[in-house]
């Protein structure tokens, strides 16, 4: 399964979420990419919400919350404003959606209304303004989808950093190919990880949830765990 299906499924079921729920949401991009400064940056998933006439930019985390989440939201919004926002639309709202340890945790990014747009700072609330709770998902709404997400999430970050690894040992693919052929061509050349026999136990959980296939809820939280310590592990080796 290759990465872009993985972004199409997980699009579908956020999609799936946005209108199930009525909320005034349209979609207009996963990995929506944005250019600051000569950098390239991508939003996990951008919409549109045409009752508060704003963006909504949502970043999906398969790990607990950190500060440094919120410093990165912060200057996606504010790209988000500088580059796509009209002058008569609101501020840009956005959505973190993270890994706590019991539970899903939901932090939203919403301008400091007090302050003027050009000195204003987003500010994280586990909570929504009253004003803001009957046009946005709750955090009991995400959390419901959270774990398909989450796992489809993980599987996407997954394969990205395989194909970086690749490229950095002049082992580029010429065509696409999903996780099974490259950790073939590492393990050719002994450089897959130790914990891939492990992994790939894992990944028939979460391509079955991809597909839609109803997944026991431990065993896709175990997935998500065995999955997260590949992707570490992974990233160890760049």
């Amino acid at each position: 399964m290759l990465e872009r299906d993985l972004e199409r499924g997980l699009i579908e079921h956020m999609r799936a979420l946005i209108l199930e729920l009525g909320k005034g949401f349209a979609f207009v991009g996963s990995q929506y990419h944005l250019e600051v400064g000569g950098q390239d940056y991508y939003l996990d998933l951008l919409f549109y919400h045409l009752r508060l006439r704003c963006f909504v930019v949502i970043e999906l985390k398969i790990e607990e919350f950190k500060p440094e989440f919120a410093g990165k939201m912060n200057f996606y919004l504010s790209a988000v404003d500088d580059q796509l926002r009209h002058k008569d639309d609101q501020p840009t709202i956005g959505i973190i959606l993270c890994k706590g340890r019991n539970e899903v945790i939901v932090e939203y990014a919403l301008r400091d209304s007090s302050k003027p747009m050009g000195v204003a700072q987003y500010q994280l609330s586990p909570a929504l303004p009253p004003q803001l709770q009957r046009a946005l998902p709750t955090a009991e709404e995400f959390a419901r989808e959270f774990p398909l997400m989450s796992v489809v999430n993980l599987r996407i970050e997954i394969e990205r950093i395989l194909r970086d690894i690749l490229s950095d040992n002049g082992l580029a693919l010429k065509t696409p190919a999903g996780i099974g052929t490259m950790l073939r061509e590492l393990h050719q050349r002994g450089l897959a990880p130790a914990s891939t026999e492990r992994f790939l136990e894992s990944l028939r959980v979460m391509n079955a949830a991809v597909h839609g296939v109803d997944v026991d809820p431990m065993s896709a939280e175990q997935a998500v765990e065995i999955g997260t310590a590949f992707l570490a592990e992974l990233r160890g080796m760049r």
